[in-house]
């Protein structure tokens, strides 16, 4: 088995992970609108959106595109890993500040958010270790 094949595999494993832990929060996120959670959560801080878009529906986005990118992953089609690398920085900056925000700002914990973050940085990860192997 190729690297690139683990590699790839690697990421629709991560990819599948990261797309049921969105769907949870956005189910959180829902109820949460709806006055239907019982206990204080993250999903009801103002870092629980990006210009009113719940930050579940942008992982949401932001998995099946790395999921439907991941067979094209390949020194073949260079565009495509561009596309990879410049979604998976952007969900890592992303990641990043609201890691930081959960631990300094927001203050609540989250084992979802923090599955959700240590995703996004092995996504990196995974795509540069494939854009590096060819």
């Amino acid at each position: 088995m190729s690297l690139d094949l683990v590699l790839r595999t690697g990421i629709v494993v991560l990819c599948l992970v990261g797309l049921y832990v969105s769907f949870f929060m956005l189910r959180k996120y829902i109820r949460a609108q709806r006055g239907h959670l019982d206990e204080p959560s993250v999903v009801t801080t103002p870092r629980a959106k990006i210009a009113r878009v719940p930050n579940a529906m942008i992982g949401l986005v932001y998995y099946a595109f790395m999921l439907l990118l991941t067979p094209f992953l390949s020194h073949n089609y260079p565009i495509v890993i561009d596309a990879a690398l410049i979604a998976a920085l952007a969900a890592t900056v992303s990641s990043l500040y609201l890691a930081y925000s959960l631990l300094f700002a927001t203050r609540m914990p989250c084992r979802y958010c923090w599955t959700g973050h240590v995703i996004n940085w092995s996504l990196l990860g995974f795509v540069i270790a494939i854009a590096r192997s060819g």
